[in-house]
């Protein structure tokens, strides 16, 4: 069976650094483009990177760019989120999704890990 799993959240205080793990199991996630998401409390889930399948090309959206980097590690079947100075307005569930493309639209992806919190606060 198909299954993503997120791990690494918790609490940190501002400035503070976390890694994201995306683990997958049931199917290899090299052949997928992978994104990661993020849903705070009364808000719409936004994007927040991605990785292509093809070539790795990373994306990222311009709140998280240059704090955030996003990268894959196909032997351990596994694609982290690296997020350095985590502001307040970070705090969010984050989900990581595998797709056939690269996109910003949570829609188009096809597998979708449970969700894990993270909480920036001092």
């Amino acid at each position: 069976q198909e299954q993503l799993v997120e791990s690494g959240g918790g609490l940190v205080q501002p400035g503070g650094s976390l890694r994201l793990s995306c683990a997958a199991s049931g199917f290899t996630l090299d052949y997928y483009a992978i994104g990661w998401f993020r849903q705070a409390p009364g808000k719409e889930r936004e994007g927040v990177s991605c990785i292509s399948r093809s070539d790795d090309t990373t994306y990222y959206a311009d709140s998280v760019k240059g704090r955030f980097t996003i990268s894959r590690d196909n032997a351990k079947n596994t694609v982290y989120l690296l997020m350095n100075s985590l502001k307040p307005e970070d705090t969010a569930v984050y989900y990581c999704a595998a797709g056939f493309y690269s996109s910003w639209y949570w829609e188009e992806y096809k597998y979708w890990g449970q969700g894990i919190q993270v909480t920036v606060s001092s």
